[in-house]
């Protein structure tokens, strides 16, 4: 496969690994979990992943998290809504989330 271009927009697609108990799970099955931009497409993520890391993704699964409200000091606010990509990478590919990019 051929290493593609590294562009500013893909920075701008994938925003940050998520790293949680489910997440960690989910990479024994090849599974990397980021969070990504609200307005970023599939076509878009699986671009920007297999540039950013030189890896092949053979899936993009999208979850949009809605924000909770909370309270602080007794002022209700309310959480912003952020957008979970779960992308499955081709066997024999891994990206380590814990180095930076």
């Amino acid at each position: 496969m051929a290493k593609q271009e590294i562009d500013a927009r893909h920075y701008d697609v994938v925003l940050a690994p998520h790293i949680t108990e489910k997440a960690t799970l989910a990479s024994e099955n090849n599974a990397v979990v980021f969070k990504v931009a609200n307005d970023a497409t599939k076509p878009q993520i699986k671009e920007a992943v297999e540039a950013l890391f030189s890896v092949k993704v053979t899936g993009v699964n999208t979850i949009v998290t809605k924000g909770k409200t909370k309270r602080w000091r007794g002022k209700p606010y309310k959480r912003s809504d952020f957008k979970k990509a779960i992308v499955t990478l081709a066997d024999g590919d891994s990206i380590d989330v814990t180095s930076g990019i």
